[in-house]
């Protein structure tokens, strides 16, 4: 499934794409109940949620009459085609397909649904903060996801990736800050300090803008890297340079230590016994 940072690269994606310009918009599966009420119209803003894509539609897309938003959630199936225009036929597996100079199919989503404003907002007041999104707002401050994290008996590495809790972290960046931060996964939120879960904060929204910038995933610090150290770089894939995700019995690149695996949250958690010692 994508983690937050593809989203919020997919927001910005739609939104040099598509805003402020005269649309095409189809259902060729016929699965879009409401595409007929965006035909003609302007996409006007995009938002994004943890894993959770919002495009506007209206002059003030969150007021008025004509206020819509289309909510996508893609899933573990859910897939985009980019591509300029003209566009080829659309496959029936295509659920909407929006094409101005360029064109953009989806295929497969969990959601591609028409919302209105309040609908959108029941969404955004269910997810956890995002580090992607401004703390500014309420939703995204992260002293509420630490006021959860602090009582909870839950392990550090299931809350975050809890979407009630954190919006956006999946697999990897649950691994990978983990480990960054020398952090046992079976900690239970309760006990980490405040520290620990500013630092992991900040790391978060640093990792994952880089992830929006290169559309990718690299938590590797400088010193080591493939170029740093000689090794020969990471082949997966899911791209970029990790520390632990996906290395199961490799050796650690801090400590030589085996990487471990396990099942925790319904996902393969990987750590350091040595590096993350509890």
């Amino acid at each position: 499934m994508p983690e937050g940072h593809t989203i919020h690269r997919l927001a910005r994606d739609h939104a040099d794409a598509f805003v402020g310009r005269p649309l095409q918009l189809s259902g060729p599966q016929g699965r879009f109940a409401g595409v007929e009420r965006l035909r003609g119209r302007e996409m006007t803003a995009t938002d994004a949620h943890g894993k959770h894509l919002f495009l506007g539609f209206g002059e003030d897309p969150d007021e008025g009459p004509d206020a819509d938003w289309i909510h996508i959630h893609l899933g573990l199936f859910g897939k985009y085609t980019w591509g300029l225009a003209p566009a080829p036929p659309p496959t029936a597996t295509v659920r909407l397909r929006i094409q101005a100079e360029s064109y953009a199919d989806l295929r497969g989503p969990t959601a591609c649904a028409l919302v209105t404003p309040a609908e959108k907002a029941a969404i955004h007041d269910r997810l956890g903060p995002d580090p992607l999104r401004d703390a500014g707002d309420a939703t995204d401050d992260p002293a509420r996801a630490w006021a959860r994290v602090s009582r909870s008996r839950t392990t550090i590495a299931a809350l975050l990736m809890d979407q009630k809790v954190v919006a956006g972290v999946g697999n990897v960046y649950r691994a990978e800050v983990l480990f960054r931060h020398g952090i046992d996964p079976y900690r239970p939120g309760k006990d980490l300090t405040p520290g620990e879960w500013d630092a992991i904060w900040a790391d978060l929204r640093a990792l994952m803008r880089d992830g929006v910038r290169d559309n990718r995933i690299d938590t590797v610090r400088p010193e080591h890297t493939p170029e740093a150290t000689g090794r020969a770089p990471r082949k997966d894939d899911h791209g970029g340079e990790v520390y632990v995700y996906r290395r199961t019995a490799m050796p650690c690149l801090l400590c030589g230590t085996p990487v471990r695996t396990a099942p925790l949250a319904h996902r393969n958690l990987f750590w350091c016994p040595t590096c993350q010692r509890r």
